[in-house]
């Protein structure tokens, strides 16, 4: 191994020094001769005015490199055959440059052909991303520096990157100043392995818990996601890099949740689509100005996103203020005329996104299938200049503010062997696992375990020895992970004797088909519960760790049923009828339905989709070193056939059913989430008291000074995630029901006390009126404090009066 690492060392450095001959005189002390002309230009001067330095480079540039500025070349494996530049680069488009260069010599956990021996040690890979961008600063005519982007969903998705949860566990952490540090470290370790732009956060609003991408969500609530993607939005950018916004918009609420060759047709009126789809884009993109958004391929109203003026030049530009650069989702400007249907031919395609406001287009095909019909386009009239001039100058404006044009080398990559996956980094990515579970059910309060009164435990289910969703195609490769009976083992030591038996498969030969027509079980499958069943016959205590993995779950991933794939139902129903105790752990993308398991077993802990650390965090957990302090950011449903149910509602949307009276005829569906938005059990026990809301009576642009208490009445510390909700008691539309407007994870010693403040602004109360105007109305408001949505601890009112009263 020693040596192979020689010989990748060797390797780059005599490319550098191929790269370096007869062309030092290009860096200077304080500049970078671009162009080559001996002459300091204003783009090149690091003192110049912004505006000043795109418009200079514009001028100079012709269309063969403007055109290239409109696209992305995906790195290594994908679209890249090379790792470094090769002779040939010189007959390939990007001869002229390009915009960015997505995910080069990352490595993705599950695809092979990514796999470097240039990503890993870290300042190997810094190395060669500065070999890359050197090419295109020494060997283009202008030398435009590259862009160099990645996902970073679940971390960045590098080879041993520091990994995070899945981004609807990070959500129910509840935690901003977690998500702040986390977006830190994301941005921190980009910035060293050479990568400039994140894709990163998602801000999709997960309406329908059918929906694949459910994982890759914070959650169903507007305010919430919000919040969560302002903090990683700016915490990536204070590391010096961009932070690209997914996916722009109303992306997340497919027909039927089915998102595989469909991408479209989402159900979404105008003012549901303000109020809750592109809630959290407008705030993100107002307060903390990301310098990247990726428009999404669906349509909207009939009008593919991607190719829409209105989204990505009226809305995007105008009204939110948005002043970095726009790529497409992979597709998109395809899907426009192959899919959508609204363009005759690809190159019509191109046409109507660049002239909707698309700045680069981004997918896994060659730059030139993009290029190459846009400068028709342009040769024969079709598109102006003028749009080409200010679509690149966008491009260009945010590689400036990234300092690309005065540092565009990773500047000492040898300390990116110290600044990336560093021992507090570690500590965090466990922190953000331990804060992202959920306890759904502790009957009798029989979490946590004690190690002294337990002899024998028996891990069973077919995730319990599992370590493959601790992984992401979003995030980090090849980090060292623990499966829950692992965790178990370790924690325990040789105090207990932990057991393994797997039970089952994670889904059974016939499914999904299985769910709709049910199969008796084979001698195999028959044989692996009873083997389960028999083991815990033995065992005090049966932790069983069941749910989805990584392909059940994701994009295309829809699901028909929410129910425990394959046979892992009839695994939990074997194991209760035993009579021992089971302790439901739940590995999972999306809410599962899970109404039997919740009547009849005493404990379930929700661990989502976890990162590395999985076993150590639920151990822990299961034994009390940690209390378990996470908020369901999605609702839970009973059955699919109540979806849509999600918090905010509509008055009346998810109402009751009247079983007698004139209009009550009999009682025909199931009523009522399974568990509710913000729930969470803790080990502790709160109490809420003292709330004053003040002024009592103002005017419609003051704002409202809100406080109360929380104490921790229990007997162990614990976090207690208090929610405010904004109730308007009349408008003039039909507005929701209540609204989240304030939330804050508090930790709490035992009989501690502590004084919680927010303050409620006058957008908190905007609604949408009768002309689509975001107004605040007179009228009385109700203040709600709770420790979920529908457990409301406190509550009072306050009046909005009209100014001359």
């Amino acid at each position: 191994m020693k040596s192979y690492k020689i010989v990748v060392v060797l390797a780059i450095s005599l490319l550098f020094i191929g790269m370096k001959t007869g062309k030092k005189s290009i860096y200077h002390k304080d500049w970078i001769d671009f162009n080559k002309n001996g002459v300091k230009d204003v783009y090149e001067d690091s003192k110049a005015h912004l505006d000043d330095r795109v418009s200079n480079l514009i001028s100079l540039m012709n269309v063969n490199e403007k055109t290239c500025q409109m696209a992305t070349l995906y790195g290594f494996s994908r679209v890249l055959e090379d790792e470094f530049p090769t002779p040939n680069w010189k007959n390939r488009v990007w001869k002229d440059g390009i915009a960015n260069i997505d995910e080069h010599l990352n490595t993705i956990w599950n695809q092979e052909k990514t796999h470097t021996p240039y990503a890993y040690p870290y300042s190997i890979h810094a190395e060669s991303i500065n070999k890359v961008q050197k090419w295109f600063i020494e060997e283009t005519r202008l030398g435009i520096p590259v862009d160099f982007t990645n996902e970073g969903v679940h971390g960045l998705c590098h080879e041993k990157a520091t990994p995070l949860p899945a981004p609807i566990g990070i959500g129910s952490t509840w935690n901003k100043n977690l998500v702040r540090k986390a977006g830190e470290m994301v941005g921190r370790e980009a910035k060293a392995l050479g990568y400039t732009n994140v894709y990163a956060p998602i801000l999709d609003v997960a309406r329908d818990q059918r929906w694949g991408r459910v994982l890759e969500c914070y959650g169903e609530e507007p305010f919430h996601i919000a919040e969560m993607g302002k903090q990683m939005t700016l915490g990536i950018q204070s590391q010096g890099v961009a932070s690209t916004l997914k996916h722009f918009a109303v992306y997340s609420i497919p027909k039927g949740a089915r998102d595989g060759d469909a991408r479209t047709d989402p159900h979404v009126a105008p003012r549901e689509m303000f109020q809750l789809h592109l809630y959290p884009f407008k705030r993100v993109l107002e307060e903390a100005k990301p310098m990247g958004v990726m428009s999404s391929y669906n349509d909207y109203d009939g009008v593919p996103v991607s190719a829409s003026y209105y989204f990505l030049t009226e809305l995007l530009r105008e009204k939110y203020g948005f002043d970095g650069y726009v790529v497409s989702d992979s597709e998109a400007v395809e899907y426009v005329s192959d899919k959508h249907r609204v363009a005759k031919d690809y190159k019509e395609a191109v046409r109507q996104v660049v002239e909707a406001g698309l700045n680069v287009r981004t997918t896994f095909r060659t730059p030139e299938s993009f290029i190459e019909p846009l400068r028709e386009l342009i040769k024969e009239g079709k598109i102006s200049m003028k749009t080409i001039d200010g679509l690149v100058s966008e491009v260009l404006k945010v590689k400036f503010r990234l300092g690309l044009f005065d540092k565009p080398y990773v500047e000492n990559p040898k300390e990116a062997d110290k600044l990336v996956h560093t021992v507090e980094d570690e500590e965090l990515s466990k922190q953000i696992n331990r804060e992202s579970l959920v306890l759904l059910k502790n009957e009798n309060n029989l979490l946590p375990l004690d190690v002294k009164k337990v002899k024998n435990i028996l891990v069973t289910g077919p995730l319990a020895d599992e370590v493959s969703f601790t992984y992401s195609r979003y995030g980090p490769a090849f980090n060292p992970s623990v499966s829950v009976y692992q965790g178990l083992k370790n924690y325990v030591g040789s105090k207990v004797n932990v057991s393994h038996v797997k039970g089952c498969d994670i889904v059974d030969e016939n499914w999904p088909d299985s769910e709709i027509i049910p199969t008796p079980l084979s001698v195999k499958e028959k044989a692996d519960i009873d083997a389960a069943v028999e083991k815990a016959k033995q065992s005090d205590i049966i932790i069983a760790v069941v749910g989805e993995d990584e392909k059940r779950v994701g994009e295309t991933k829809s699901r028909t049923s929410l129910g425990l794939p394959g046979r892992q139902f009839q695994l939990v129903q074997a194991l209760f009828a035993t009579g021992k105790p089971v302790v439901l752990v739940l590995i999972n993308g999306q809410p599962l339905t899970i109404n039997w398991e919740n009547k009849f077993l005493p404990a379930i802990l929700e661990a989502w989709f976890p990162s590395t650390a999985a076993g150590d965090v639920i151990a822990e957990t299961l034994f009390g070193d940690y209390n378990p302090g996470g908020k369901l950011s999605v609702t839970f449903p009973k059955t699919v056939g109540q979806i849509p149910l999600n918090f905010p509602f509509k008055p009346g949307s998810q109402a009751g059913q009247p079983g007698a009276g004139p209009n009550g005829y009999g009682n025909t569906r199931v009523l009522g989430p399974l568990y509710p938005f913000g729930y969470g059990l803790s080990y502790a026990t709160f109490e809420y008291s003292d709330l004053v809301v003040t002024p009592a009576q103002l005017n419609a642009q003051a704002d409202v000074e809100v406080s109360f208490k929380v104490k921790n009445t229990g007997d162990r510390a614990g976090d207690e995630i208090v929610q405010l909700y904004i109730k308007d008691k009349v408008s003039s539309v039909t507005t929701y029901d209540s609204q989240l407007r304030g939330f804050e994870r508090v930790p709490l010693k035992p009989d501690e006390t502590k004084t919680i403040n927010f303050t409620i602004h006058p957008d908190d109360l905007a609604i949408l009126d009768k002309d689509m105007n975001w107004t605040v109305e007179d009228g009385a408001f109700e203040v709600l404090i709770g420790s979920s949505s529908v457990d409301i601890k406190l509550r009072k009112q306050f009046e909005v009066i009209p100014v001359n009263k």
